[in-house]
């Protein structure tokens, strides 16, 4: 094991966030309003009593953003966990399908696959997890049977007081940035860094924002909007969910 330099957290941080914001750009420079309106439960926005336009569009893309924001950064963290290991432990990016990151520690060899956060996954993402631990187990003890392994599902933010699920251990937050580092204030100290120059990333991104929040409002009232003004949610629902007609 070796000592955490900070200075190369944050040098690794410095320069690769920005692929994190230059994917959220380019995701939303190419959105389509199609794509979110069939993405989307039109039946909660008419649930949630949305009149005009332009509150659901916004509401619409806003909920599309913020779930795609979580699997972009989600993948940026994964990266950085990754390097934060290999600099203390000399982990590696796994080739093993399901897994992210192999390391050894103390004669163990540790299989990790990370996550955003804690409540990531239905019942049958659990079992597909368990299934890529056991191939992942049997595919190392292929070539070293006496190969003692331990399966770590990782989450970088959040906290589960249970962590042992039996054929597995599940660390989050705190516990697994500290797992993978050695260095218990790590999760804090990785805050700072993150915010650097965010302010004018996310200016520039917010111009983009703007922009397609009013193309999408005068498409949306071009095409699913009556001639009053009403919004036209049967043409919605269709459009959504209705099925297509077979010849």
């Amino acid at each position: 094991m070796k000592q955490l330099n900070l200075k190369d957290v944050t040098r690794f941080i410095e320069e690769n966030i920005d692929i994190f914001h230059h994917k959220r750009h380019e995701l939303f420079n190419k959105l389509k309003l199609n794509t979110i309106l069939t993405k989307k439960n039109p039946y909660l926005f008419k649930a949630k009593s949305l009149q005009t336009a332009g509150e659901i569009v916004k509401e619409l893309t806003d909920a599309f953003l913020s779930s795609h924001d979580e699997t972009i950064f989600g993948d940026w963290l994964e990266g950085l966990a990754i390097f934060i290991n290999g600099k203390v432990y000399g982990g590696w990016k796994s080739g093993i399908s399901g897994i992210d990151l192999e390391f050894d520690r103390d004669n163990i060899r540790y299989i990790v696959s990370i996550k955003s956060g804690p409540n990531w996954g239905n019942s049958s993402q659990i079992q597909k997890l368990k299934s890529d631990f056991i191939t992942a187990k049997r595919t190392l003890r292929t070539s070293n049977s006496k190969l003692m392994i331990d399966a770590i599902n990782g989450c970088c933010y959040g906290k589960d007081n249970n962590p042992d699920k039996g054929d597995y251990y599940k660390y989050c937050g705190q516990e697994f940035w500290t797992f993978i580092s050695g260095d218990e204030n790590l999760y804090l100290d990785i805050i700072e860094p993150l915010g650097n120059r965010a302010k004018e990333r996310n200016e520039a991104f917010q111009q983009l924002y703007v922009q397609t929040i009013n193309k999408f409002t005068r498409q949306f009232i071009t095409d699913f909007c009556k001639e009053n003004g009403d919004t036209d949610w049967e043409k919605l629902v269709e459009f959504n969910s209705g099925m297509k007609k077979r010849k």
